[in-house]
């Protein structure tokens, strides 16, 4: 099943019935058929078959790159949400700089916005970092929410939906996994454009074949 051959499936729909089947993310096996657990698009590769979400809740995994804002300060770090049930502590360890535990609002106050990552997520809590390239506090850029389940189809295949905006545009996007997305580019017009192509694939997310169809729109938004 390529991109042009998935198909909307909802739970308990049977994608693929037979042997060489093997189930994958959002799928189970019952009798030889390969049976659907989510609402979202089907796909196969080397017959391991698996669903891509297309609604639903945002779940936290370890690696996850995740926007969020900081909603208070402790005595070692800042409490991040990020749109979960619990939220995010960002750990002075976790800050690629020296931090003077009595100046934290120096390096992020009440009500920024930052982008980091998931280090451990666990009923004790969801513990992040900003040490790595692309982390840290956002100083520019507009930042805006999707679907967290429409995030593989903003991102594409090995990136390539992605890719596509950006060269569109000329911005740098940074996509969250819990739905936040943040665009910085050199004119506001382009982070609109950005924004829109963004919203245009999260409204079309069921259409097959949606890289095509997101070129052509930016062919008619260009004329």
């Amino acid at each position: 099943m390529s991109d042009k051959q998935r198909k909307v499936v909802v739970p308990g729909e049977v994608i693929f019935e037979g042997e060489e089947y093997l189930p994958g993310e959002g799928t189970e096996k019952k009798d030889n058929k390969i049976i659907s657990l989510k609402y979202g698009l089907a796909e196969e590769s080397n017959n391991l078959v698996k669903v891509i979400a297309l609604s639903g809740v945002y779940e936290p995994r370890r690696g996850n790159v995740v926007i969020g804002t900081v909603e208070l300060l402790t005595f070692n770090g800042w409490v991040i949400n990020i749109g979960t049930a619990q939220n995010g502590f960002l750990s002075l360890v976790e800050v690629p700089r020296y931090v003077n535990k009595d100046g934290l609002e120096e390096v992020m106050d009440i009500k920024d916005m930052v982008v980091a990552k998931i280090t451990s997520s666990n009923k004790r809590g969801i513990d992040l970092t900003i040490k790595g390239r692309g982390l840290g506090k956002i100083e520019e850029g507009i930042v805006f929410d999707v679907n967290s389940h429409k995030v593989p189809r903003i991102i594409g295949k090995e990136g390539s939906m992605i890719k596509l905006i950006k060269e569109e545009t000329g911005c740098n996007i940074t996509v969250g996994q819990n739905g936040k997305i943040l665009v910085k580019g050199d004119k506001i017009e382009n982070e609109i454009l950005a924004r829109e192509a963004i919203e245009f694939i999260t409204e079309k997310s069921f259409v097959s074949g949606l890289t095509d169809e997101v070129a052509k729109w930016f062919k008619e938004r260009k004329k």
